[in-house]
């Protein structure tokens, strides 16, 4: 089959360049995507009309884009999250969404541990006191500190990347809890590790350090508000690796700053557009505090992460024009194979 004649939109090519990795594949099937970056939704409505397929990293995808595509099979997702498709339109236009859930599980999990280190260790805390010679301050500060063995980690989610956190808490003989929606599931790999399965009050009542592991979406969006942050015990710290709107982060930084949590560890934003195309300091109380160790949205990064969601994300692609569907697990709207087009 020659793809050569489907038109595909690969969106945010500045912000997210295509890696070798995809250029490879789109060598592999004869592609040329159309390469743009949009800095507006009205930018895109021309450029989707005729596009057979759509590539998108962050770009959000509307309603009133989904409803000018004309043509569209698929709207190709090369990451995991896909809060920014509006997956109800795309739904109905029978538009395919797809993605590639598990391209990053490890990488989330390194990143997540490496905060929740960061936080219990007060690594970033001691930096600017060692700077100004400051060294029995930074050494006073540790006193309190708690071994990691005698901690108990609540994993709110219990997917691959949450999975993948409790392999490592695991090494440091930590206590795993964790929840889901279906308690009541059996779990293979809970028992391996003796991983209890608890209700979200339950654990965040029971635990030291909380790590987020789940999708935004309309149940999960502020979740984490200042009633259940207040909910948590007194010198919990919080990691969020998943998505910035599942916490209010004005509360958040309230709560730090009236010192009922010991810290946040953070990669996703609410507040903060680290996507933006301009640069500029950010401006938000969170980030102001010491004991909030941020990083931009990089928990998925490395090699081999960039390798396989540019495989998996064009590959389901290259399903869909095929006649084909990609494997369930990457499928986001599963019903669409059933809904026909508008």
């Amino acid at each position: 089959m020659d793809f050569s004649e489907f038109k595909i939109v690969r969106f945010n090519c500045k912000s997210f360049p295509p890696s070798e990795f995809e250029r490879q594949k789109y060598r592999e099937y004869n592609l040329t995507p159309l390469e743009v970056e949009c800095e507006t939704i009205e930018d895109a409505l021309s450029l989707v009309e005729d596009a057979a397929a759509v590539l998108v990293v962050a770009q959000p995808i509307p309603a009133l884009l989904i409803n000018n595509m004309k043509r569209c099979q698929v709207i190709s997702r090369l990451g995991a999250g896909t809060d920014k498709i509006d997956i109800e339109a795309a739904t109905g236009r029978g538009i395919l969404v797809s993605n590639v859930p598990d391209f990053c599980v490890e990488e989330q999990a390194d990143h997540a541990f490496a905060l929740l280190l960061a936080c219990t260790r007060k690594l970033f805390q001691q930096r600017p006191l060692f700077l100004k010679g400051h060294y029995n301050k930074a050494r006073d500060i540790c006193r309190p500190l708690r071994r990691m063995s005698e901690l108990k980690l609540g994993l709110v989610g219990f997917g691959g990347s949450a999975k993948a956190m409790a392999r490592r808490a695991n090494g440091f003989g930590m206590k795993i809890l964790a929840t889901r929606n279906d308690l009541s599931k059996q779990d293979a790999f809970a028992s391996q590790l003796k991983i209890d399965i608890v209700s979200l009050d339950e654990l965040l009542h029971h635990c030291d350090i909380v790590s987020l592991h789940l999708p935004l979406n309309n149940t999960t969006h502020h979740l984490f508000n200042r009633s259940r942050l207040l909910s948590m015990k007194p010198g919990c710290i919080l990691i969020n690796t998943a998505r910035g709107g599942i916490v209010d982060e004005n509360a958040l930084a309230n709560v730090l700053r009236e010192g009922h949590l010991a810290a946040a560890g953070l990669d996703t934003f609410q507040v903060v557009d680290v996507h933006a195309g301009h640069s500029h300091p950010p401006d938000h109380a969170l980030l102001s505090l010491p004991n909030v160790v941020i990083t931009p949205h990089t928990a998925a990064f490395s090699k081999e992460s960039s390798r396989d969601v540019s495989f998996g994300g064009i590959e389901n692609l290259i399903a869909v024009l095929s006649g084909s569907s990609p494997p369930a697990r990457n499928i986001v709207n599963p019903d669409v194979l059933n809904t026909p087009p508008q």
